[in-house]
């Protein structure tokens, strides 16, 4: 699914170096992959460079990466975070414990450099985790299509509902209260982290669909904005606010 933009900004040499988190798939051999989709409105909207990170924890050290990066976007994926990243009990399916790894060790470099760290999806979770929040695994009902994992993987992001923006909020803004969102996912937050405050839930039962940094450049939805964010202004906003943070702007609540 990659959406339509208008124009692509103006080139710059000084365009900030973002780096996008990639997952390991396995296509009969071990992959690393991101989906385009992601790419296009860091591109398009937030007017970054993007350079893709390995999920191999021997491929990269984070201190190094974390001095030449200006932000950091923890894009979606298929997998899941391990439980025991979060005190959790019980099994969870299509875990990738080397992008758990990554992702926590180089977010909190980042966040130690006053770097922004933006997350979609399994972002918002490995955010919350990384703040000592804690997951829980029975969300995906009302979330996503009841039948997501019988369809083919083009036909996930069809089933939409609606979420309550918090008033004045980051992601709010002074427009829409309400909006409608793509969402495909399993898991979700349970426990908020520390130095985390809501930005958004879920209008049907409450699930926490964006949260952002008390203390930090950290802003996070559990929806796909990358899947609209050339129609809606709320998830247009979201890489907007990525763009002017990764070079050097702050959130504005």
């Amino acid at each position: 699914m990659r959406a339509a933009f208008a124009q692509p900004p103006a080139s710059s040499a000084s365009k900030p170096l973002v780096g996008v988190l990639c997952s390991n798939d396995f296509h009969e051999r071990p992959v690393q992959s991101v989906a385009t989709r992601f790419i296009d409105p860091l591109t398009h909207v937030s007017g970054v460079d993007v350079l893709l990170v390995p999920a191999i924890s021997a491929a990269i050290d984070p201190k190094s990466v974390a001095s030449r990066l200006d932000g950091l976007l923890l894009t979606g994926s298929r997998s899941n975070v391990a439980p025991s990243a979060y005190g959790g009990k019980g099994e969870v399916a299509n875990l990738d414990p080397d992008r758990d790894a990554v992702a926590f060790a180089l977010a909190a470099e980042l966040i130690d450099r006053g770097k922004p760290v933006f997350g979609i999806c399994r972002g918002l979770q490995e955010i919350n985790v990384l703040f000592g929040g804690s997951l829980r695994a029975d969300v995906a009902h009302g979330h996503q299509h009841p039948d997501s994992r019988a369809l083919a993987f083009e036909h996930w992001f069809g089933h939409r509902h609606d979420v309550q923006l918090s008033r004045n909020g980051v992601l709010h803004a002074g427009g829409p209260e309400r909006i409608q969102v793509t969402s495909v996912h399993e898991q979700g937050v349970d426990r908020l982290g520390a130095d985390l405050r809501v930005d958004a839930v879920a209008a049907e039962d409450g699930l926490i669909e964006a949260v952002v940094g008390t203390s930090a450049p950290v802003l996070a939805v559990q929806w796909h904005p990358e899947c609209d964010a050339h129609r809606c202004g709320v998830s247009r906003r979201f890489f907007e606010l990525f763009g002017r943070s990764a070079a050097g702007g702050g959130l504005a609540a």
